[in-house]
């Protein structure tokens, strides 16, 4: 059974969709069968993959009401070697209609239950707030990835975040559980990013990963080619640094049980 894993954080601007798209980019280089999920509706993740998401006849919005099915939205970039359902601002409106439904909270993890076996993973970038849409991604994923910056006011909104997964947890997926803390944008000349990161592992301990996403201008350059780092510069240290991450996700698979709180 394919691995779920919704990319999440309450705040914007930590590289969550950065990570989605250059993770996912590295499964497929490792030859893993992976699939990619933009439900934000800025639709940043789709644009990264060179999909123009304003030229798009359905989305995951479609997905999400029940009006179009897997293979309806589904969009195979064999250039990039993984498959993609995009997002627009479509998702906006999604939101709202949502809420008139029963089992609403349920309605991606319907539309997956028949196509997870179809791949080794499944990335899920979710918007940057705890709404329905963020709530339906966390209640069809097996474990949920935090890329943060390590500044202060991160540390604030990450307790919300980590009181929502244990109360999905508690409530409607038992199987839900933290994948791991990604520290993204990593500066470690500054103190106070070597404070932070201190303080995430000694409450995170090893759900703290070892990869860190350094900063660097070719990472930030490569969405606006609509390229995965990978394909836009492979030997830069964004592509490495991704790639070591999807490793260190692979590796420590068998052994991040769901023990503990979270």
């Amino acid at each position: 059974m394919g691995k779920i894993i919704a990319v999440a954080n309450q705040k914007g601007g930590v590289g969550k969709t950065t990570t989605s798209v250059n993770l996912i980019a590295s499964f497929a280089a490792m030859k893993h069968k992976v699939l990619l999920i933009d439900l934000d509706s800025q639709g940043n993740a789709t644009m990264g993959c060179g999909v123009d998401k304003t030229a798009l006849e359905k989305s995951s919005c479609e997905l999400l009401l029940q009006d179009a099915n897997m293979p309806d939205v589904l969009l195979k970039l064999e250039n990039l070697g993984f498959d993609l359902i995009p997002g627009n601002a479509d998702l906006t409106a999604a939101e709202v209609e949502l809420i008139r439904f029963d089992q609403r909270e349920r309605r991606l993890s319907a539309a997956l239950a028949e196509f997870r076996d179809d791949y080794e993973y499944i990335l899920i970038d979710c918007p940057p707030s705890l709404n329905m849409l963020t709530l339906n991604a966390l209640v069809a994923s097996d474990g949920v990835l935090i890329p943060m910056q390590c500044e202060y006011y991160a540390l604030e909104g990450l307790s919300a975040l980590v009181d929502t997964i244990k109360n999905i947890r508690a409530k409607v997926n038992p199987g839900l559980r933290l994948e791991g803390v990604l520290r993204t944008m990593y500066d470690p000349r500054s103190r106070l990013t070597r404070e932070v990161s201190e303080q995430l592992i000694g409450y995170f301990k090893d759900r703290v990963f070892q990869t860190f996403i350094p900063r660097n201008i070719r990472l930030a350059e490569a969405p606006s080619y609509g390229l995965p780092i990978l394909q836009y510069d492979k030997s830069s240290r964004g592509a490495l640094t991704y790639l070591a991450l999807a490793n260190e996700i692979v590796c420590k698979g068998a052994k991040n049980s769901s023990e503990g709180d979270i």
